[in-house]
């Protein structure tokens, strides 16, 4: 047997190669010339080594596959109907309705849709008797349909309860009864990434809000969570290592959160892109932008992605806008074969190092928020609003100062450039109303150089 090529090489340690690189930094300070400090706390080092990961076991799974997604508003079922079938038409493998009013008939909405696409339904109302409708429709047809409720979610975005505190928690109880639905509980991750919350905030509050329901239904005679899926939709951003290690990481912290409850502890993630680096200024990069991001989704484990079109944030939905955006993971799955191989970021002292680290600072924050009372206490003090505003300024100040680039936005920027014809309102204007509660505002980091453009 021909001997290995890499016997033929002594093992190099990690501290030989620091050696190595200090040696050839002339007198330069290690430390000062490279390396990095991240918005997460994590020091990024320049190389990394089997060491590194040594005494760490992640055990991270996986999914075996991912499917791609196409959201839907729903004002009208019938609409809705013909742009969820020319969707799968031209290759979404998944649907995800966003409905806006109570009164869609259900079976106009779903009318010829094959049992093989898996549904996802979000309601801009909370209403237990709308989604029993769903579950007898889906014991009817075996289709698969997946429920958004994020009952909180909602309090930090809004300021309040659909209702109330007691009642909102009753109609949730009702929701989840409905078993013929895949799930039924969702957890919101995507309003403190397009808040401006670094990731460790994320995952620490994702994971905090989750163990409300937990700690609310294990009070229960009957926990419901034992057999009901949870949800996690994720946005996913343009730190592309960063990214992968996030979602990884929220699938670590939920096993270890759902043992402790006996819930189903195999994490679903329903990723997309952010919102937060999106442009009306050089649209036409938020292609690049949303492409990266939905390759960190990939590789990070979701088991859904749903691409942003490029213009989003400013154009009502359009034909070309959703056609490139279905395109875009078409590409990934079928030509640059991203579904071929399972758990590729596996092994990457890196990304595994990521994982580890960001894990550590998440369980850290999260039992922080518990010793404070927990996530609702602590939104209702106003806490978890200022510390995401800590972190939004921040980020901000390093936008202004360039030390995170837009292209086109806050460098190299087109003078002669014209803002494209707003069909949407971009700059959400101040809507003074009672709220409980200090609500979680999303900023993009674009807004003040396009307002001045104006």
């Amino acid at each position: 047997m021909t001997k290995s090529l890499f016997d033929s090489f002594d093992k190099v340690s990690a501290k030989e190669w620091k050696q190595k690189i200090q040696f050839d930094l002339k007198g330069a300070d290690y430390n000062e010339a490279l390396i990095y400090k991240s918005l997460e706390g994590i020091d990024i080092k320049p190389f990394y080594h089997a060491e590194d990961i040594s005494e760490t076991d992640l055990n991270t799974t996986h999914p075996q596959s991912w499917k791609n997604a196409q959201k839907i508003l729903v004002s009208d079922a019938s609409k809705g109907n013909q742009d969820a079938l020319k969707a799968i038409h031209k290759g979404a493998e998944s649907i995800f309705f966003d409905i806006r009013n109570e009164e869609i008939d259900i079976n106009s909405l779903f009318k010829s849709i094959d049992k093989e696409i898996s549904i996802f339904v979000q309601t801009a109302f909370l209403s237990p008797s709308f989604i029993a409708k769903l579950n007898t429709f889906a014991t009817s047809t075996d289709l698969k349909i997946h429920v958004f409720t994020d009952i909180i979610n909602n309090l930090a975005e809004t300021g309040n309860w659909f209702t109330s505190l007691k009642e909102d928690h009753q109609s949730l109880e009702e929701i989840v009864k409905n078993d013929a639905l895949s799930s039924t509980i969702s957890v919101d991750l995507s309003l403190y990434q397009n808040a401006g919350a670094t990731m460790v905030q994320q995952l620490a509050y994702g994971l905090a809000q989750a163990y409300e329901y937990l700690n609310h239904f294990a009070n229960q005679k009957h926990n419901p969570l034992k057999n009901t899926k949870v949800m996690f939709k994720v946005a996913v951003g343009s730190n592309y290592f960063f990214e992968i290690a996030k979602l990884r990481t929220l699938r670590l912290l939920w096993a270890s959160l759902a043992a402790e409850f006996d819930a189903d502890d195999e994490c679903y993630i329903f990723a997309y892109p952010s919102l937060r680096n999106k442009t009306i200024l050089d649209y036409n990069v938020n292609m690049l932008r949303t492409t990266t991001e939905c390759m960190s989704a990939i590789l990070g484990g979701a088991d859904f992605v749903q691409n942003l079109p490029y213009d989003e944030i400013y154009n009502l939905e359009n034909d070309f806008g959703t056609r490139i955006s279905i395109n875009q993971l078409l590409i990934l799955k079928n030509e640059s074969y991203f579904d071929l191989v399972t758990n590729p970021a596996s092994g990457s002292y890196y990304i595994e190092t990521l994982t580890s680290q960001l894990a550590e600072k998440a369980l850290s924050l999260f039992k922080n928020i518990e010793e404070g009372g927990g996530f609702l206490a602590q939104l209702k003090e106003g806490t978890i609003q200022r510390k995401i505003k800590e972190s939004q300024q921040k980020e901000q100040e390093l936008f202004d100062n360039e030390k995170i680039i837009l292209t086109g936005s806050n460098k190299y920027q087109n003078s002669e450039e014209i803002l494209p014809t707003l069909q949407k309102p971009v700059f959400e204007p101040k809507n003074v109303r009672k709220t409980l509660l200090e609500p979680v505002i999303k900023r993009r980091l674009s807004e003040v150089i396009e307002k001045n453009m104006q």
